[in-house]
């Protein structure tokens, strides 16, 4: 077989390795993009918490009692939800949001993430 002649069951094998070579590699991009998505979903969803967590400390500081509808609508603007919020007595906030993630194929999913902000003393802050 030096002499550059194959034997005929060997003819068009290269075709076929390199259709399921790119069938591998297209696999692989499709995965890389769905969990790139994945990521860039979860990072929305810790700055939309974190935001909202920021504007809702900021009302609390202040006395006002609408903290959690202001971390509703930073939220909101940041395409996520808000799924939950709490204020303490120490004007320190936490709330939870949600962000609808699109996985192509797989459908819509959710990433959530929480964050929590407020002064940094323990001390009940009293209002301005």
């Amino acid at each position: 077989m030096s002499g550059g002649t194959r034997p005929a069951g060997e003819r068009g094998s290269a075709t076929v390795w390199v259709i399921a070579l790119a069938g591998v590699l297209a696999a692989i991009g499709v995965a890389a993009v769905l969990v790139g998505a994945a990521v860039v979903g979860r990072h929305r969803a810790t700055g939309a918490a974190d935001l909202a967590a920021l504007a809702a400390a900021e009302q609390a500081v202040r006395g006002r009692s609408d903290a959690c509808a202001v971390a509703a609508r930073v939220a909101e603007a940041n395409t996520a939800r808000l799924t939950r919020c709490a204020v303490d007595g120490a004007a320190v906030v936490e709330v939870a949001v949600t962000v609808p993630v699109h996985l192509g194929p797989l459908g819509v999913r959710e990433a959530t993430a929480r964050a929590r902000a407020g002064p940094v003393s323990s001390a009940p802050v009293a209002p301005p």
